[in-house]
C-alpha cells in the first residue's frame, strides 16, 4: 500500500489492472484518497482517431499517452474552458456547461446557463428552448444591442475561462467561478446552487486565485480584486489598482509555493507561419489578433507586494516550475517533479479568438524564461487543434458527497 500511494495516478491505474491483490490496494487508495506523491500535471487533448468519448492524457512524468472514456456528451464536441482539483469544466454543443472528472468518469451538471444574468432563453411552440438572446451590458451600462444565437453558438461568445474552488463543505463543498461574456465578467455556483451569481462590480477579468478564503481576481489592465463569496453578500476589495494602460499580454495570478501571488503577463505576437499574409499584416498594424494564430515570445514574472500594493519584476521562477493556459494557474516546486524543468513555464492556448477556429496551430510548449525559447512538449503534437488542449492535475476528489 505505501508503495502504491507514491505512485503518479497514471502508473497507480496501470498498477491496479495487474492483478486481484494489487486492484485492491488500488480501490482503497481512490476511495480514501490516501496518495502522498504530488501528481504531475497531465496534458488532457483528445485525436480524431480515438473516437469522440476518449480523452487523452499524455504524462510529462512518464512521456506516454492514456485513454480515458468519458460520460456523454462527447468530449470532442465539447469546449474545454478549465480544470481545477483534477476536475474539467466544458461547455457541450447547448452551451451548458458540466465537470467532468476524466479519472473517475464523474460528472457534475452546472446551473443552466439560462440562469446567467445576460442570458435568456427562447422557446419554440412546444416550450423547448430553441435559441438564447444575449445581452451586452455590464452593471448598470448597455455595450450594444442584446443578440440571439443558436443554442451551440452561444459559448462561443459567453464562457471565456472557469475555476473549481474547494470551499468550506458548509458552502456546498465547491465553488465554481466563471469568466465570460461580454468583455470577461464574473459569476459563480456555489455546489447545490440553481443558478448562477453575477458579481456585477467590474470587467476584463483574464485569471483567479482562491487563497485564504478569498476569491482573488486579475483584469487585464492588471488591477487585482479581491472577493468574499462565503457571506450572504459578496464583498469586493481592489487590492492593486491597474498597472497598465493597454490590453495587450495575457496576464494570470497564481499562488507560488512560499504562499506569495505573482503576477504573470505573456507576451503574444503573430505565429511565424503566418506573419508574410498581406491580410495578416493588416491585423497587426491594427493590433487586431483575432483572426490569427499566435505565439508567446515573452513571460514576464512579478510578486505582488500586498502591503505596497505594488509589483516587484522577478522575471525568474528559480527552481519553480509555471503551468499556464486554460486551466487554473499553479506554480510548483520542480524538486518535487524530477520530470519537471525549473524555470520553465508549461503553457497551453487559451487565446479565446483562436480557440474558435478549429484548423489553427496551437500555443503549446515549454517556454524558457532565462533565454525566452520555447520548445515542444513532444513531436510532432499529439492533439487535434480543437478543442485545445488544457493541463490537469488528476485527482481522486468526490465533489458531489
Amino acid at each position: 500500500m505505501d508503495i502504491f500511494a507514491h505512485l503518479d495516478i497514471p502508473d497507480l491505474v496501470r498498477a491496479g489492472s495487474v492483478c486481484s491483490s494489487w486492484r485492491a490496494a488500488f480501490s482503497s487508495l481512490r476511495s480514501h484518497g490516501r496518495y502522498r506523491r504530488p501528481q504531475t500535471p497531465c496534458l488532457l487533448y483528445t485525436s480524431e482517431s480515438d473516437g469522440d468519448n476518449i480523452a487523452c492524457l499524455y504524462s510529462l512524468a512518464e512521456k506516454r499517452v492514456y485513454k480515458l472514456p468519458l460520460p456523454d456528451p462527447p468530449i470532442r464536441n465539447r469546449y474545454l474552458i478549465g480544470s481545477s482539483n483534477g476536475w474539467l469544466v466544458t461547455a457541450d454543443e447547448r452551451s451548458e456547461l458540466h465537470m467532468v472528472n476524466p479519472i473517475t468518469g464523474e460528472q457534475i451538471a452546472l446551473p443552466s446557463v439560462t440562469t446567467i444574468k445576460q442570458v435568456k432563453p427562447i422557446f419554440d411552440d412546444s416550450g423547448a428552448v430553441q435559441e438564447y438572446e444575449f445581452s451586452k451590458f455590464y452593471g448598470e451600462e448597455e455595450i450594444g444591442c442584446p443578440s440571439i444565437h443558436a443554442l451551440e453558438e452561444l459559448r462561443d461568445y459567453l464562457s471565456k475561462k472557469a475555476f473549481v474552488f474547494s470551499a468550506d463543505p458548509s458552502l456546498g463543498g465547491y465553488i465554481v467561478v466563471l469568466i465570460h461574456g461580454p468583455i470577461g465578467q464574473l459569476s459563480f455556483a456555489k455546489g447545490g446552487d440553481r443558478s448562477w451569481t453575477w458579481l456585477p462590480s467590474s470587467a476584463y477579468y483574464e485569471d483567479c486565485v482562491y487563497m485564504d478564503g478569498l476569491l482573488y481576481a486579475v483584469t487585464s489592465l492588471g488591477e487585482l480584486e479581491a472577493f468574499d463569496l462565503t457571506g450572504p453578500t459578496v464583498s469586493r476589495k481592489v487590492i492593486m489598482e491597474r498597472t497598465k494602460d493597454y490590453i495587450f499580454e495575457r496576464l494570470y495570478i497564481v499562488q507560488a509555493p512560499s504562499s506569495n501571488l505573482l503576477l504573470v503577463w505573456r507576451d503574444q505576437d503573430v505565429a511565424g507561419v503566418a506573419a508574410e499574409d498581406d491580410d495578416v499584416q493588416e491585423l497587426v498594424e491594427d493590433r487586431d489578433y483575432s483572426g490569427i494564430p499566435l505565439e508567446t515570445r515573452k513571460i514576464m514574472v512579478y510578486k505582488i507586494d500586498m502591503d505596497a500594493n505594488e509589483l516587484v519584476e522577478t522575471n525568474s521562477l528559480q527552481e519553480c516550475v509555471l503551468f499556464l493556459g486554460l486551466g487554473q494557474s499553479h506554480c510548483q516546486c520542480a524538486e518535487e517533479y524530477p520530470q519537471l524543468k525549473a524555470n520553465h513555464v508549461y503553457m497551453t492556448d487559451d487565446d479565446h479568438c483562436g480557440a474558435l477556429r478549429k484548423s489553427y496551430r496551437r500555443d503549446v510548449g515549454v517556454f524558457n524564461l532565462e533565454n525566452n525559447s520555447t520548445e515542444e512538449i513532444v513531436s510532432p503534437p499529439l492533439w487535434s487543434s480543437w478543442p485545445a488542449p488544457i493541463w490537469i492535475t488528476l485527482s481522486y476528489t468526490n465533489l458531489s458527497s
